[in-house]
């Protein structure tokens, strides 16, 4: 299969299309809040009844796109559907029959299968009805949250939905990953207690103010908690799993964060470890799972990329990432990683 990518830093989505395949198989689109309505509806007249799914958020390959619009190409050897589970905070499960007949349609299979999913919120709930259907198959799935609650398939914009693409790769397998640049900080361990689920807010740990719990312990300022969350973010434990809670703001004496957080969950800290050798680590495995690669598609935090921008990083984290071949992405508000909803993570698919 053949991954290409075409951008347009000013959103000229004509210069953008101008480097695709003439006969893509699956289109993925990444705009800008301003254009991307028009961009969708551009698409589907450049690649009509083409399978396409779209999302508003930055982009990259070798170099990044913040205001523009870049589209991916998926073509030569790949089987591909795209569509849309509405009504995602309260029903999606509703519409799950659209994925299973999907599923049946490409003959998804787990050796060659992945579903990339654009989501306009309630991930959580979302991801568990869309891995309902895929784990029937042992199909992988990466995704994330786009910007401004809007995301489009087949040339139509969504609100409150969830977009999927089901891509089959014809003559190779593929494989997700999913990659923590984060660690446990000492022996810290927190009960958490007075959330509220509906607002993502962490009232109290081990009975005290949340605020001022984070607070004591890395001996910062109220001001410099959204920043501090870069390299000291939450961690919830999930079975073997670790689960990355980003903090989004400081209410009252509370914190709101970008992940659900229940009462009587287990959470501990976490901190910032050597990310530039845990991301060479990632690419030693993945060249270690694959003798080939045609494409990798990313999806890489908001958080991740202020991280790594700030610290000069960016750009040579995209040429490390470029050492595995053909790579594009996504900057996301949150990551999906088969059922597991995350933040401050990438997670991605290799195709080979």
């Amino acid at each position: 299969m053949r991954q290409t990518f075409g951008m347009s830093q000013t959103g000229d989505l004509a210069e953008a299309v101008r480097k695709l395949d003439h006969k893509p198989d699956f289109l993925i689109l990444m705009s800008n809040e301003s254009q991307f309505e028009i961009h969708v509806k551009q698409l589907e007249e450049h690649y009509p009844h083409v399978p396409s799914i779209g999302c508003i958020g930055m982009c990259y390959d070798t170099r990044v796109v913040e205001k523009g619009v870049g589209v991916v190409a998926f073509s030569d050897g790949v089987t591909a559907a795209a569509n849309v589970l509405e009504e995602a905070s309260t029903r999606p499960v509703k519409y799950i029959a659209r994925m299973k007949k999907d599923i049946e349609r490409i003959n998804g299979s787990q050796k060659d299968t992945i579903c990339i999913d654009f989501c306009a919120g309630n991930d959580a709930c979302v991801l568990t009805t869309i891995y309902s259907a895929l784990k029937q198959r042992g199909i992988s799935l990466v995704g994330g949250t786009g910007d401004a609650g809007k995301v489009s398939a087949n040339g139509k914009v969504y609100e409150n939905a969830v977009a999927y693409g089901l891509v089959r790769n014809q003559h190779g397998k593929v494989k997700a990953y999913k990659e923590n640049i984060y660690h446990k900080m000492g022996n810290y361990r927190f009960i958490a207690s007075k959330t509220d689920k509906a607002n993502y807010i962490l009232g109290e740990l081990n009975g005290k103010s949340a605020k001022q719990v984070y607070q004591s312990i890395l001996h910062i300022t109220e001001k410099e908690i959204q920043t501090q969350t870069f390299k000291n973010p939450f961690g919830k434990i999930n079975g073997n799993e670790m689960c990355i809670i980003s903090i989004k703001e400081v209410q009252g004496n509370a914190l709101a964060c970008f992940r659900q957080v229940n009462d009587s969950d287990v959470l501990v800290m976490l901190e910032l470890g050597d990310y530039q050798e845990i991301v060479k680590n990632t690419i030693r495995t993945i060249q270690k799972d694959f003798s080939r690669i045609s494409a990798v598609f990313s999806i890489n935090c908001l958080f991740r990329y202020l991280l790594f921008t700030e610290n000069n990083y960016m750009q040579s984290y995209l040429q490390d990432m470029k050492h595995l071949g053909n790579h594009t992405g996504l900057v996301g508000y949150g990551e999906h990683y088969n059922n597991q909803f995350v933040n401050q993570s990438m997670s991605c698919v290799v195709f080979e």
